[in-house]
């Protein structure tokens, strides 16, 4: 798979991702200094926690059952 065609270059792809990347955290900033981005924030941060333990809980479990076979 090719992300850089022959006509762009790999400078100005990173140079677009990089610019990409500072656009979002600068709108990212912005809505959480409103009450709704606040809120929006506090509950993807609770998402994304309960996902990370349910990772980390299924890992646990397979690396447990691995090892058990082992």
């Amino acid at each position: 798979m090719q992300f850089v065609s022959k006509e762009t270059s790999l400078v100005k792809y990173l140079f677009v991702l990089a610019i990409g990347t500072a656009l979002g955290f600068y709108v990212a900033h912005r809505v959480n200094q409103t009450p709704a981005g606040q809120e929006f924030f506090t509950g993807l941060d609770s998402r994304l926690g309960q996902f990370r333990a349910a990772v980390v809980d299924g890992y646990r479990a397979r690396e447990a059952e691995l090892r058990d076979q082992a």
